[in-house]
Formats: structure tokens, C-alpha cells, sequence
């Protein structure tokens, strides 16, 4: 089992008068994670699973002396699933509001659906935290360099989710248990979602766009849909944490493509398993694709877990120049720009944008130094 950074996170925001919100996709590790956090801690625990009626019946129809029975002597209580429940938020604040000496963790694999619920009861009431698939740092942390080093081509191909990395001969078919019934439960449960065909047509399109600029409309003639559509999909897809979208930075030069977008997969293997390719990196031609939504996926756990608080970008000109990701960070910017092969590093830094933004870095990310970045 992989030491997961944000447990000990969580273990320091306790008891601060504020619910604990931990979202992310699912079979990413949330309830192994709170089951861990649970069994390190000597106070009480009451866990309630939303996937049973019974839990979903006593968290709707709460009033407050129903409430102090149910919690009783409990210091935590952990909800996981909590999506499930209706105005789930009005609960949480009940319990943040009239009972300060208990910590509420609650869990939910649909941010479109929980955040809904949440955000206005629980405004200032709460942090939020994001679980992604396992990062480089918890295989550092769990069992060193050399397991970094090992599975390396394993996640370019399988990804990151614990149940893979675990067994690792059943990856194969680990991804399509999970692409097939688990990752989209939340979206084609969603209200108006009649058409699962057209979603996995579009997963397809992006799998096969990663690392290029999409259009909308190019995507909904591929799909035999609409651009309306295809955005209102990609919104869910994203708010089920299986996908996430970048922005073309264009602020100060004329010619930066204004409205351009990337869309990226938080886990390689998912995007693999939705285009059935698990080929080993030799023989395959999308390489550069699959190291680039590697890195920057990771990066993302990496400021994620750390608060490191910043916007991202790709940039792109009308004339061709680019860089494939941007962060900024308090007012400055650091660029990258991701090459599998490490002899081919001669690529540089458009002067345009250099010329343009106040630049604190750059870097030519490769696999023989991507660990200065995510570790």
C-alpha cells in the first residue's frame, strides 16, 4: 500500500472548526486512504458509506437531536461517497456549526455533483483537497528510487491507479474494469445524460488529440454532435477528475493563439484504455503525447499536494512558436518543455516569450531529470 502524501495533510487540518472535503475519481484511493487515517487515530470514528440506503436516509432526514444521537461520543466522522446524499451541505454545516469538538471528513468522486451540494452552505467552513492516482513522490516515499525508476515506462503505458500499480499482470484488465464500469458512473448518472455512445466517441477524439490544440466544433463534426455538447461533456468529464483542460497563455503579444485549448488525462492508462492501446514505448509513435500528459499530470499532484498555488498554460503563436506547459506563480512565469529523448534537447525557449513575461525558469524536461521537478 502506497504512503499517500495527502494523509498527513489531512491529519493536520483537524479539529480547526472546519469540514474536510476529499474529492477525486474513483478507485483512486479515498476510503483506503481515510481507513488508514482512522486506524492511526485513538479518538472514536464513525464511518458512514452513502452507498448504503440506510446512511443516505439518516443524512437527509437530520435534524439536530437526531444528529447528537447519531454522533454520541464520536470525535470523527468520516462520509465517504457523500455525493450521494441531498443537500449534504446543510448536514455538514449542521454538524461543523453545532458540534466544534468533531472533525467531518467527507468524500465524493463527483466534484460536478458534491461541490453543488457544498459550496454555499459550507462557505468558509471548509477545505477542500483533491486525491489524484499514485504520484512520483509516493513511490519514492513507499519504496525508493529504484521503484521510481522501474515503473516509469509501466505508468507512461498503465498509469497510476493503486489497483494497477499493486497487480501490476492484471493492469490490462484492471483499466477496462474501470473505464468500463466505474470512471463514468458519476457523469452517466447525471441528469440530461442520454447519449453514452457519443461520450465514449469523444473520449476517443481527445485520447487521440492529447497534446494538440482542440476545437470543439472539429470535435462535435468527429462525434456527429454539436459544440455545445461536446462542451457541456467535457465540463463533466473534467468534474470527474478524468480529464483537465489548458489554456493558450496570450496576454502580451499580438499574434498568441487567444482562445486555443489543450485537454489532457489526469492518468495515462485511462487514456490508453479508452483507445485499447497498451503497447510497449518502442513501438509506439505516440510517445512525445504520452511523456508530455505524463509530466504534466504529475506536476499538477506534485503543487497540488504541496499548496502550490498557480495557474497553467501551453503557449502557442500564429507563427508556430510554443511551449508545451507554463506555470505561473505570484507574477512569474516558469516554462517546459518535455522531450522523451534526452539527446534531443536543443530545442529552446521562444525570445519572443522570454521578451514578453517576466520568466523565473525554464526547463527542458527528459527523463533523466523529470525527478528535479515532482520530487
Amino acid at each position: 500500500m502506497y504512503v499517500r502524501d495527502l494523509q498527513q495533510i489531512i491529519k493536520g487540518k483537524c479539529f480547526r472548526h472546519k469540514a474536510i472535503l476529499l474529492l477525486g475519481a474513483r478507485q483512486v484511493g479515498k476510503t483506503t486512504l481515510l481507513k488508514e487515517f482512522i486506524r492511526e487515530q485513538a479518538d472514536e470514528v464513525l464511518f458512514l458509506n452513502c452507498d448504503e440506503s440506510l446512511t443516505v436516509s439518516l443524512l437527509v432526514n437530520r435534524n439536530l437531536r437526531q444528529l447528537q444521537t447519531m454522533i454520541g461520543t464520536t470525535k470523527i466522522i468520516v462520509i465517504d461517497e457523500a455525493q450521494k446524499v441531498d443537500n449534504i451541505g446543510l448536514t455538514l454545516k449542521m454538524i461543523v456549526d453545532n458540534f466544534p469538538e468533531v472533525q467531518v471528513i467527507a468524500t465524493g468522486s463527483s466534484a460536478f455533483e458534491l461541490r453543488n451540494r457544498l459550496n454555499e452552505p459550507l462557505t468558509g467552513r471548509k477545505y477542500e483537497y483533491q486525491l489524484f492516482p499514485i504520484s512520483t513522490n509516493e513511490i519514492y516515499m513507499t519504496s525508493g528510487y529504484v521503484d521510481v525508476a522501474r515503473l516509469l515506462e509501466t505508468r507512461l503505458i498503465y498509469g497510476s491507479y493503486p489497483d494497477v500499480l499493486t497487480h501490476g499482470a492484471e493492469a490490462h484488465e484492471l483499466l477496462n474494469s474501470l473505464t468500463e464500469s466505474y470512471l463514468y458512473k458519476d457523469i452517466l448518472a447525471t441528469e440530461n445524460l442520454r447519449k453514452p455512445e457519443l461520450l465514449d466517441k469523444l473520449l476517443r477524439a481527445l485520447a487521440f488529440q492529447v497534446g494538440s490544440e482542440v476545437s470543439y466544433n472539429e470535435l462535435a463534426q468527429t462525434i456527429g454532435s454539436d459544440a455545445k455538447t461536446v462542451e457541456r461533456y467535457i465540463e463533466l468529464l473534467e468534474k470527474c477528475f478524468i480529464i483537465f483542460r489548458l489554456n493558450g497563455l496570450s496576454r502580451n503579444l499580438r499574434n498568441e493563439l487567444k482562445k486555443a485549448k489543450k485537454i489532457y488525462f489526469y492518468d495515462n492508462g485511462v487514456r490508453n484504455a479508452v483507445i485499447q492501446q497498451f503497447a510497449p514505448l518502442d513501438m509506439r509513435n505516440d510517445v512525445g503525447a504520452l511523456w508530455e500528459n505524463f509530466f504534466i499530470s504529475e506536476r499538477i499532484k506534485f503543487n497540488h499536494y504541496r499548496q502550490h498555488y498557480c495557474n497553467i498554460y501551453f503557449w502557442r503563436t500564429k507563427s508556430q512558436q510554443e511551449i508545451d506547459y507554463i506555470e505561473e506563480r505570484d507574477g512569474a512565469y516558469t516554462a517546459f518543455e518535455m522531450k522523451w529523448n534526452p539527446r534531443n534537447t536543443k530545442v529552446t525557449i521562444p525570445s519572443s516569450f522570454l521578451n514578453a513575461y517576466p520568466v523565473a525558469e525554464t526547463a527542458i524536461i527528459t527523463p533523466d531529470n523529470y525527478l528535479n521537478y515532482l520530487m
